[in-house]
């Protein structure tokens, strides 16, 4: 991890600072019981008597025993850290939760954009232990190991919600619960995670976006409640202040202020498993992979049984990496999923090559725009759906939104299909790009789960995936207090799909086609969505759904990665100024 070897055990943590002639790992251990005695996680009651088939004779009564190990790690800044985590599975499952969740990395960017748009201040911080913060109400021991020190044989009971406990996540939940309610926040009805409430002068909202112990915090004065949560709460925070480096992305602004989303660090530790596991960095290339390659009917030898298990943790670096922003390897990464079951070697080297773009392209970044994209030049069509089937349908806005604060937003949707994109099972893949203003917030890639013997029924498919979660989209912004425009802009390539759900006399050709057919034109004669025809050349979808050439992409990929500042300024660029600006 990041150029250093990760111990599996205690021992072998002793015997790694033996050789490196340093004591990283014992002080990374001493400091993690330090801070667990800190929150009296452990009542000691003294030595174990153990009998000759291993049982522990003098057990508290009611108790059950288990084990605890040590998880190594070390940070982004060469950090050793070490968590003891308790083996929950030794214990029963309860009726009740006993997990918690964490905030979506979509909710995260819209956070992250709206401090932007409404001028608060983004911080980061970690809370420390924070678990530790509540109590464990399930009945468990463990006998202390040689990591304990004097303490080593030791009946300790657990009296707090140790990492790895079946409830730990719910009882710090539940703490977390009280502390924000406590500050005035509430969570989102869209998304727990993601605690909201008025600023001081009732203007904006103020946010913290909580995923297990790392905290987001847009607010007017995020010191002041960081502050709050060490004095009154006594939370051990670690880290915080502005947000620099959160869930293995990095943050920093552009020379005319823009905030920056940068997975630098991220991709760096790639590059190095690649070059530690293969021996050699990986071959830079100008495309994920060949433009109309179709590794499905590859028939090369399956891989090693090692070279497995390494195409699994590409896999699942490359779909994390997807997730932090580098949409332009999704497309690749979602069809070289297909074959984690039984890769073949020319799989494996497709991945190789996907690093090799990766590792050519580890410029890009995802760029918080927040001025607003110029539609002025689009004509909204004045149709009559009144004798049509849909009659005068409104949109269906939730009646318990909370009341709307801050600057609106304006949301732009791409959306293209690619057909026959799996030549084995025939399927196509549908393709979605979402803009909040002028900021990628969400993408999606995916094949359909049916086979269309048509473009017309492939992108049909795709308009109402992305009607979908258009709405879904805005129902997230409204139940964050975000102000709605009065359009949601959508854009596809294909003009039969865009007239037939535009024009109110169009009919319906194929009866198969009737859900995406009615959803998307509802949306459209309610006169939530603008569905408007753009030139297939300039539609930023088609990144998400073929493997694409470099020159035939790039121009949109400057755009929605590449380039600095407002992408208001760039040339060529649907629904955008032409002012051309150098990078």
């Amino acid at each position: 991890m990041f150029g250093y070897q990760i111990p599996r055990d205690y021992e072998e943590a002793m015997e790694l600072d033996r050789k490196n002639g340093n004591t990283k790992r014992k002080e990374a251990i001493d400091l993690e019981l330090k801070q667990i005695d800190d929150y009296q996680t452990f009542k000691d009651i003294g030595k174990a008597e153990i009998n000759a088939k291993g049982q522990v004779v003098n057990a508290p009564e009611g108790y059950k025993k288990i084990r605890v190990h040590l998880v190594f790690a070390v940070k982004h800044d060469g950090r050793h850290k070490a968590r003891l985590v308790a083996d929950g599975h030794l214990t029963r499952s309860t009726a009740e939760g006993a997990y918690s969740g964490v905030v979506s990395l979509r909710s995260l960017r819209i956070v992250m954009f709206l401090s932007e748009l409404n001028a608060l201040k983004l911080w980061g911080a970690d809370i420390g232990n924070a678990y530790l913060e509540a109590f464990t109400e399930e009945k468990i021991f463990i006998v202390a190991g040689p990591e304990f020190g004097d303490r080593k044989g030791h009946i300790l009971i657990i009296s707090k919600a140790l990492y790895g406990l079946r409830t730990s996540g719910a009882r710090g939940h539940d703490r977390l619960f009280d502390v924000m309610r406590d500050m005035g926040f509430t969570p989102s009805k869209n998304d727990p995670d993601i605690w909201m409430r008025p600023s001081k002068d009732g203007k904006v909202y103020e946010y913290i976006a909580v995923y297990v112990d790392d905290l987001a915090i847009a607010a007017k004065d995020p010191a002041e409640i960081c502050q709050i949560l060490r004095d009154k709460f006594k939370f051990k925070l670690k880290g915080d202040g502005p947000l620099e480096y959160h869930l293995g992305c990095g943050y920093w602004r552009d020379p005319d202020g823009t905030l920056v989303a940068d997975p630098k660090k991220y991709i760096e530790k790639m590059m190095e498993w690649h070059e530690k596991e293969f021996g050699e960095k990986p071959k830079k290339i100008k495309t994920p992979l060949d433009p109309g390659d179709h590794p499905e009917i590859d028939e090369s030898p399956e891989c090693s049984e090692k070279d497995q298990s390494r195409y699994l943790t590409m896999i699942g670096q490359l779909q994390w990496l997807v997730a932090l922003g580098r949409f332009d390897v999704f497309c690749a990464t979602m069809t070289m999923s297909k074959f984690r079951p039984a890769p073949r070697e020319g799989h494996i080297s497709r991945l190789k090559r996907m690093y090799g773009y990766v590792s050519e392209s580890r410029t890009t970044a995802i760029r918080f725009c927040t001025a607003e994209p110029n539609y002025d030049d689009i004509e909204v069509p004045q149709h009559d759906w009144m004798r049509t089937v849909y009659g005068n349908v409104k949109e269906v806005i939730p009646e318990d939104i909370p009341e709307p604060k801050g600057k609106p937003v304006v949301t732009t949707s791409y959306v293209d299909a690619n057909l026959y994109h799996d030549v084995v099972t025939g399927k196509a893949v549908t393709a979605i790009l979402h803009l909040l203003n002028q900021t990628p917030i969400d993408w999606y890639s995916k094949k359909q789960g049916t086979v269309e013997t048509a473009t017309f029924g492939s992108e049909f498919s795709a308009a109402r995936t992305a009607t979908d979660q258009i709405v879904d989209l805005w129902n997230t912004l409204r139940y964050l207090g975000v102000p709605a425009k009065e359009k949601s802009y959508l854009f596809g390539d294909n003009k039969s799909v865009v007239t037939n759900a535009t024009i109110p006399t169009s009919v319906l050709s194929k009866r198969h086609h009737a859900l995406s057919y009615h959803k998307v034109r509802e949306a459209v004669a309610s006169s939530f969505l603008l569905f408007h025809w753009i030139d297939g050349k300039k539609n930023p979808a088609d990144i998400l759904s073929k493997h694409w050439t470099f020159v035939s992409v790039f121009p949109m990929l400057k755009s929605l990665l590449l380039w600095r500042g407002e992408t208001k300024d760039i040339k060529d660029v649907p629904t955008v100024g032409d002012k051309d600006k150098a990078n």
